[in-house]
């Protein structure tokens, strides 16, 4: 990661997901198939578009620290790009159902470690942060269609030797409580002995920090939240993000699973966005142009590997 002080911005190398492309793409276009030759089937009644519709709000699950995703701004205000698109989500479940009213949307905020039973159970209708859509998680929630594919890798101090899990052997590492990174190194030191000793943060910030102070070696996360997490520290220049991708993160805007007819309706509006290259300007708001609350600007176009997958959208993910 280059730090450029004249022009506040980070150059950020992405790569090493390219690999997945085909297969990605290949998946995304059979499910389409698949789904578009499927007779339509009958409407069925949705809490949550039922309470919208009788005068509720929609609550969207928000994050405190998941730059540029989800995060509070300097005003507290919750903000990112996963936030602007599930507002977009928001206005469309509204006009769909009638719904009236300027007010129409709640904000909750959660942590890693409670995200998932907050739309298990109801207390929130759309996590947008920055949460990887796999196999395990899928049996508890529904996801919709991936806003942005990433993988886990380690922020270090700027002085480390250390560029990949190896390095550390006998060291500290660090990673969020309730996230894939977090498992993905647990089961990392498991299967090649490594002798870390694996430390839990509640959340991403206090992660960091912990780097920081010496009291982590690494910072086990998706390599995106690095990077902004890092841009908005007090001395960026004295943090690196390093090594090859431990994981790959579809990431994507959690949902109820059992509420088919919201998330067919979100799943609709996400696609359309994507089709009609509406989120394109969405996501070039938060990964290519100045942020909140420094102004820092990430300068991390769409990947390769986000653009095919978007050529033919779909929830289903091969994880």
């Amino acid at each position: 990661m280059a730090w450029h002080s004249s022009c506040n911005k980070i150059r950020v190398s992405y790569g090493g997901l390219a690999m997945k492309r085909l297969i990605l793409s290949s998946i995304a276009l059979v499910v389409s198939i698949v789904v578009s030759s499927q007779s339509p089937v009958l409407a069925q009644t949705s809490p949550v578009m039922d309470r919208i519709k009788s005068g509720g709000k929609i609550m969207i699950a928000h994050r405190e620290s998941s730059i540029p995703f989800s995060y509070l701004d300097a005003n507290k205000k919750p903000v990112g790009y996963a936030l602007d698109l599930c507002v977009r989500l928001a206005e469309a479940v509204r006009k769909k159902v009638g719904a009236k009213g300027a007010e129409g949307i709640e904000y909750v905020m959660v942590t890693p470690a409670n995200r998932i039973p907050f739309i298990a159970e109801g207390k929130a209708d759309m996590e947008c942060g920055s949460t990887t859509n796999n196999k395990e998680r899928r049996e508890k929630v529904a996801f919709t269609v991936p806003h942005f594919i990433t993988g886990a890798r380690m922020l270090v101090k700027a002085g480390s030797k250390a560029e990949r899990l190896e390095d550390l052997n006998g060291k500290t590492v660090v990673s969020t409580k309730g996230t894939t990174p977090l498992k993905a190194v647990e089961s990392a030191n498991r299967e090649r002995l490594l002798g870390l000793k694996i430390v839990e943060a509640p959340d991403h910030a206090r992660a960091v920090e912990m780097v920081e102070k010496g009291e982590a070696d690494a910072f086990v996360m998706d390599d995106v939240l690095l990077y902004g997490l890092a841009a908005n520290r007090p001395n960026p220049k004295a943090l690196k993000v390093v090594g090859k991708f431990l994981t790959t993160e579809p990431l994507a805007i959690m949902l109820p699973k059992n509420d088919v007819e919201f998330k067919r309706l979100v799943d609709e509006e996400m696609k359309r966005m994507i089709r009609s290259r509406e989120i394109y300007p969405i996501y070039d708001k938060w990964f290519s142009q100045p942020i909140p609350p420094k102004s820092i600007t990430l300068n991390l176009p769409a990947s390769y590997l986000l653009r095919d997958f978007w050529k033919y959208p779909t929830d289903v993910v091969p994880f």
